[in-house]
């Protein structure tokens, strides 16, 4: 007799998953070491102003973009302020230096054991990373009033409390990838920033309810967005490769061949080019910023650089910022993609492989082949960053709602974690014969 009615594939996959034992204890690890982040996301360092923190983030666009990587734990200023933002940091530093630094192009050619070195490396390189990156913190709030002026001790412990937050932050998400489900790091991000926008929707619905109309295509570009971010991170042009095999059987050789693919993603840069772009944006007005008269007083130049290059989703005091905001992503995104892509050296690992594309002869013209489709896909996604840059703008400037703020980098974090970790936990089920959640 078959069952009146179904449930979702979705509920039904996450029911399977707790039912089998190694994989509910994947996912409680998960969840537990979550817990554990957001208790420590919530123990302040001493003598912080609350108030005037509130004040200085609503303020300050880079710090928002800084606190949306430590998970909120930077808007109460935390041990755990800044995050894995300084191990973000590092890993970009360490892949952009590979093809120039001959001895890390080699520990990335050896494998296993080259990847562990690299990532002890980038691990090392963290620690200075982080203090520089904590003093400078500790400067800006002193300096907006928020911090007391500590004694050297005092300075020394606090940015030790700091460094030791992300390591311990970078060490519980290297315990989520190896003990749990799904990138750790990444899901530590995507837990912050999900904590965060409850408030900040429930916030701009009650002050912007009349707006009825607005809230709507609001909601509306907030969803295709998200489409959009999911169409095109799981979009990726096939390369069809064959391989030529040797076998001697009987003292003959005999040739076999076998076919595959490569699949070139549209948009191989991820979220680095919004972060790149964003970061070099916000430069010029947070240094204008130390120069500037404060409010009451006559605006010199520096006020002028600060309001031509603040994140203003009103027109038409924010067009300079979003116009080179859109530009920058279109360059960091073709230049972050080409590095990137000259690190893997796809046409020499085919030919030392036995592989060949179709049509195409190996060595030089296989190289040219990849680069000229590397270049076409690459400007379909860095036009596709460079709108999903831009959306902030564009919808606050449609429906006029403002107090509601869209963040492109964390709608691209959230889309592309959840679908790692829901192919990862498909995979898990897939391998024990039960249906996933991705067909």
């Amino acid at each position: 007799m078959r069952q009146r009615t179904t449930m979702p594939r979705l509920i039904q996959a996450m029911l399977d998953a707790f039912r089998l034992p190694d994989l509910r204890l994947r996912i409680l690890i998960t969840l537990g070491i979550l817990v554990a982040f957001r208790f420590i996301a919530h123990v302040p360092l001493p003598g912080v102003d609350a108030a005037k923190l509130r004040d200085l983030f609503s303020e300050n666009a880079l710090l928002g973009m800084l606190d949306l990587f430590s998970g909120g734990a930077m808007r109460n200023f935390s041990v755990a302020a800044m995050g894995v933002y300084p191990y973000i940091t590092s890993t970009i530093i360490l892949q952009l230096m590979t093809p120039v630094i001959p001895r890390l192009q080699q520990l990335s050619q050896e494998g296993e054991a080259g990847r562990n070195t690299m990532n002890r490396i980038s691990h090392w390189l963290t620690v200075p990373l982080a203090a520089v990156s904590g003093y400078g913190q500790l400067i800006i709030l002193q300096r907006a009033g928020v911090v007391a002026t500590p004694d050297p001790l005092s300075l020394v412990s606090m940015i030790s409390a700091m460094v030791a937050g992300t390591m311990f932050l970078v060490w519980m998400g290297e315990l989520i990838t190896e003990y749990g489900i799904g990138n750790g790091v990444s899901i530590i991000i995507f837990a912050g920033i999900v904590t965060g926008y409850p408030t900040m929707i429930g916030q701009g619905v009650l002050v912007a309810g009349q707006q009825f109309i607005g809230l709507f295509v609001f909601a509306l570009i907030m969803l295709a967005t998200i489409v959009m971010i999911i169409v095109f991170t799981e979009a990726h042009r096939r390369i069809p490769v064959q391989y030529a095999r040797t076998q001697f059987r009987g003292g003959r050789m005999y040739r076999s061949g076998g076919g595959t693919h490569i699949p070139l993603r549209v948009n191989s840069a991820g979220m680095i080019p919004l972060i790149f772009a964003m970061s070099l944006v916000l430069f010029p007005g947070m240094i204008a910023s130390y120069f500037a008269n404060p409010q009451g007083a006559e605006p010199n130049l520096a006020n002028q650089i600060v309001n031509i290059f603040s994140p203003d989703t009103s027109l038409p005091l924010g067009l300079v910022y979003w116009a080179a905001y859109f530009l920058l992503t279109l360059f960091f995104t073709f230049f972050y993609t080409m590095v990137i892509f000259q690190q893997q050296d796809l046409p020499g690992m085919l030919q030392r492989q036995g592989g060949f594309v179709p049509g195409i002869r190996p060595g030089k013209n296989t190289e040219s082949f990849l680069n000229n489709i590397i270049t076409k896909i690459t400007l379909t996604g860095a036009l596709f960053l460079a709108l999903i840059a831009v959306i902030p703008f564009l919808a606050s400037s449609i429906t006029n709602v403002q107090v509601i703020q869209l963040s492109s980098i964390g709608l691209l974090i959230m889309v592309g974690v959840i679908l790692d970790t829901m192919k990862q936990l498909e995979a898990q089920l897939t391998m024990r014969r039960y249906e996933g959640f991705i067909k």
